[in-house]
């Protein structure tokens, strides 16, 4: 099968093209909105990828999520749409739904997102959900929640280089349960998405089985690193009060990157688990401390590196 990965040079598009590449023609295209672009795709798959990811310091202008995110997107199923390609697979986010849950998230939850790139995100789902699918062709519209693995960038490294430093955890007095998603997990879906013609089209959350607290996550990251975990429960008011402060003075501590480590948001996967038929192949907690492993193999090379 030949398949077409937008935005291959990211996390999720270098490991698919790894995942995939053994047994599949894998094309790696780099797109980006142009004005009244056509695209002519010869391709039996196309897995979108490319977009303009959540900005969690808040300096990008609005126009930018909605030309990378709904435009190019728009753009790209029109073009899928006349081609022979027989599967589309677009990797929207848990975000383009909500971006607080209050309970367990599923597909049939109302949507109202909030920020540019969830609302970005949401336009374009309801774009392809407009659009007649012609006859035989399969469209995927995947939203997953936080997604980590092995040389991933992001709050979870945030989370490392505390603890490796030994530092405590400041922000034990919230008490939160969340999903996460393992690289591993999403590589297993999208191949599976691929592969069997009886999952039908539609919107699908892809999370790990298992939810786990951010101070349960601490724990995890000190046992992989052989180090007490040190928690910290501070007053919850002044820690939200620090990150107002930090709103300002663009600290690495913000109101939104307090609330992503601190909140409430567990994703139900009951719909994709049960249209595959199979278990997901990797626990939450293992896939975590993959993670934190490679986090570990890294900051030695670094060290190594700067001697």
């Amino acid at each position: 099968m030949k398949i077409t990965i937008t935005g291959g040079s990211g996390f999720v598009g270098g490991n698919l093209k790894k995942d995939l590449g053994t047994s599949n023609e894998i094309e790696s295209k780099s797109i980006r909105y142009v004005p009244n672009q056509e695209f002519d795709l010869k391709t039996d798959a196309i897995i979108h990828l490319a977009g303009k990811a959540h900005d969690l310091k808040n300096v990008s202008q609005p126009n930018e999520y909605y030309d990378a995110n709904f435009e190019l997107t728009k753009q790209l199923f029109d073009g899928f749409l006349v081609s022979d390609a027989k599967i589309f697979i677009f990797m929207s986010t848990v975000k383009a739904c909500a971006d607080e849950v209050d309970g367990i998230l599923t597909e049939e939850a109302q949507c109202n997102p909030k920020t540019h790139y969830g609302i970005a995100k949401k336009m374009a789902e309801d774009y392809i959900i407009s659009q007649k699918n012609p006859y035989g062709k399969r469209v995927y519209i995947l939203r997953p929640c936080m997604i980590h693995g092995p040389g991933n960038k992001g709050n979870l490294n945030l989370l490392y280089q505390l603890v490796s430093k030994g530092l405590p955890w400041p922000l034990g007095a919230f008490k939160n349960q969340r999903s996460f998603l393992s690289i591993e997990n999403l590589c297993f879906v999208i191949k599976e998405l691929l592969e069997n013609k009886m999952i039908p089209s539609g919107i699908y959350n892809i999370a790990d089985n298992e939810v786990l607290s951010t101070n349960e996550l601490i724990k995890v990251l000190g046992s992989t690193l052989g180090k007490k975990s040190l928690i910290w429960n501070i007053n919850s008011s002044f820690i939200k009060f620090l990150a107002k402060f930090g709103d300002y003075f663009h600290m690495p501590l913000n109101s939104e990157r307090l609330q992503k480590l601190t909140e409430n948001y567990v994703v139900s996967n009951k719909k994709i688990i049960s249209v595959l038929g199979k278990s997901l192949p990797i626990v939450a907690e293992v896939g975590l401390m993959k993670t934190f492993e490679s986090f570990k193999i890294n900051n030695k090379k670094n060290k190594k590196i700067n001697k």
